[in-house]
């Protein structure tokens, strides 16, 4: 039990860290003038982050590729209101980054500028919102480190509201 638990650790930290560098690279690919590959990575940073909480949570998540099933699940497993909430605020912003994942990789939709900055934008935020609700919740609190690590690498990238 204790090596699976290890295991799943790696995972977690491996998703944390790879939704952070997918978040760097959205923001170079918007500054590049890659508006359908910053739109995709923008999603996918969070896509992978909110699996990360789940991992460190629950020992498990979802296998779907949605923001909105991921985040219910967060909140189903917090029992949070303040999520559903979150959920309910920002559902129009969810759905654009979802549309991302599917129409930058399939589709012909061609994403602009502002399409790009939104979705770097949205995440980033989503991203801070759910680094600081588990801090708040104390859920992750066995891992401090990379609660610590997570928010000032989002700090130094700009902070919630770049």
């Amino acid at each position: 039990m204790g090596a699976c638990l290890s295991l799943r650790g790696s995972e977690a930290e491996l998703l944390r860290k790879r939704s952070l560098e997918f978040l760097i690279e959205a923001e170079h690919a918007l500054r590049r003038g890659s508006y359908d590959v910053a739109c995709f990575l923008a999603e996918q940073s969070l896509q992978l982050y909110l699996r990360h909480v789940l991992l460190k949570v629950v020992g498990d998540y979802p296998r779907t590729h949605s923001i909105r099933h991921l985040l219910g699940e967060v909140a189903r497993v917090a029992g949070s209101r303040e999520v559903e909430d979150f959920m309910r605020r920002n559902r129009a912003r969810l759905l654009a980054l979802e549309d991302a994942y599917l129409m930058a990789r399939y589709f012909t939709r061609e994403y602009g500028r502002e399409d790009a900055e939104d979705s770097v934008r949205s995440s980033r935020r989503y991203l801070s919102y759910s680094v600081k609700y588990w801090v708040r919740r104390h859920e992750l609190h066995r891992h401090p480190t990379s609660q610590g690590r997570d928010l000032k690498e989002l700090e130094v990238m700009g902070g919630e509201d770049r």
